[in-house]
């Protein structure tokens, strides 16, 4: 075998291919204050990843996930993706897999939070942090995990921002990412790409299924999910932070967004 950087046991050749030299069928790593390269890259596993502490963003085809603290999240074999951070410490496990079941809840990426049962099993698992050498409990207990992940999945479809493949928009997402507490200006986020409101408003919708307002309503509530899982800021000061006049705005907001109240998000992430 070449010598090349390797990752997560993995062994990185061209940059971003990981290839499998592993022979076990599933195997754990878990690491603190985790840092990853800030580009895409691509391995023949499945992932599930957990987020003991801290966030992630996952950038998978024209998606971002944002998956919080005690959530995980399940990436297929095969996808290209790469992970940002900007918590103080993530400490994160995966756990991959090279054969899963053959059905369609393994084919697609799924973000939930993790219920009890499924996080005290993932914690027995990190026993195993990093033990290539085959284990019959390891296996089994993996392959545990794996038949049982579907019925644990209570999955929030609107922990995820849509990316416009129409690069005339990327200036527009970046700008409301960067400026996300102030109101916005359809006239004047128009005239930034040369178009009109109406144009910008058709085409935004039609590349993304939803309006400018909605994805500037969209983004302040996932900085808010950032900020309640630093447990620094009670829900009023996160509400001010994130552009609202006042925390009964912020929860209507947010329950429109996420089909729950912002005590939900905080009583999953463990942040009291």
């Amino acid at each position: 075998m070449q010598n090349d950087n390797i990752k997560c046991g993995l062994s990185e050749g061209k940059k971003g291919e990981y290839t499998d030299f592993i022979d076990l069928n599933a195997y754990v790593w878990y690491e603190k204050n985790w840092k990853h390269d800030d580009y895409e890259h691509v391995h023949q596993r499945s992932q599930l990843s957990f987020i003991a502490q801290g966030y992630q963003y996952f950038y998978i085809h024209n998606k971002i996930y944002l998956v919080p603290q005690n959530h995980v999240i399940w990436i297929p074999s095969g996808l290209r993706h790469k992970c940002r951070s900007e918590a103080e410490n993530t400490d994160l496990m995966v756990v991959l897999y090279k054969e899963v079941p053959k059905i369609d809840f393994f084919e697609t990426v799924h973000v939930f939070a993790v219920p009890p049962v499924l996080r005290e099993m993932l914690w027995y698992a990190s026993k195993w942090s990093q033990n290539l050498v085959e284990d019959n409990e390891q296996n089994s207990f993996l392959q545990a995990i794996l038949n049982s992940l579907s019925h644990f999945c209570s999955e929030n479809p609107n922990l995820q921002i849509p990316v416009p493949a129409n690069e005339r928009l990327i200036p527009i997402c970046e700008y409301i990412n960067k400026n996300f507490k102030y109101g916005i200006d359809i006239d004047v986020l128009a005239n930034q790409i040369a178009i009109s409101s109406r144009s910008l408003q058709r085409i935004f919708k039609a590349e993304t299924g939803i309006t400018v307002q909605k994805y500037h309503q969209l983004i302040r509530i996932l900085k808010s999910i950032e900020m309640i899982g630093q447990g620094k800021y009670t829900l009023t000061e996160i509400a001010f932070m994130v552009g609202y006049k006042s925390l009964s705005a912020f929860t209507s907001s947010y329950q429109a967004i996420m089909k729950s109240s912002p005590k939900t998000i905080k009583k999953e992430i463990g942040s009291f």
